[in-house]
């Protein structure tokens, strides 16, 4: 005799799945994910089985261009990867389940681009002021010069401090400070 089905109970279950999926896409947009792509990974998350392009569209009623368009940007981040399963022809994808691999890559990605970038305008700017000390015989210029050119150094030694801390995220070398959580 089958166990009769507690329809209020799944119904219940699958409620406050959908609020938790609709939390992680509102906070996606901390990495720069916008909500719709975060619900993506969201469904992905609890889907126990890998999902093709045409199941996501279906659990989120977006269009198949856009649940491309997450899945590569997911993707991207080390956030999704595709699987295969023998017999299926479509492209399924599944979530990253370690959020701790997911979060070091995604904060590399996104910090190591924009420090280096950083520390490019910086160079790029104590270079133009130096020669402008050079060039001018303006006394008072010469010492707002010096002193962009101070707070220019700073600035620098603490974008080659954060490559530091990037690098110690990204080799997994932060969980020797902060254990993951068991």
């Amino acid at each position: 005799m089958q166990e009769d089905r507690d329809e209020k109970n799944w119904k219940k279950h699958e409620e406050t799945i959908e609020k938790f999926i609709q939390v992680i896409g509102k906070n996606m947009n901390l990495y720069g994910i916008t909500p719709s792509i975060g619900r993506l990974y969201g469904v992905l998350y609890f889907n126990d089985e890998p999902m093709t392009l045409d199941d996501m569209r279906d659990a989120l009623s977006m269009s198949k261009t856009s649940m491309s368009t997450g899945v590569r940007t997911l993707a991207d981040m080390r956030m999704v990867e595709s699987t295969f399963r023998k017999g299926t022809r479509k492209d399924l994808y599944q979530s990253e389940e370690d959020w701790y691999k997911s979060f070091t890559s995604l904060f590399g990605i996104r910090w190591r681009k924009q420090t280096e970038t950083n520390i490019e305008e910086t160079e790029e700017t104590i270079e133009i002021l130096q020669e402008m000390i050079s060039e001018t015989e303006d006394k008072e210029l010469k010492e707002r010069l010096n002193n962009d050119l101070e707070k220019l150094e700073y600035a620098k030694k603490y974008y080659q401090w954060l490559m530091q801390f990037i690098k110690v995220v990204e080799s997994g070398e932060i969980f020797n400070y902060i254990p993951k959580n068991k």
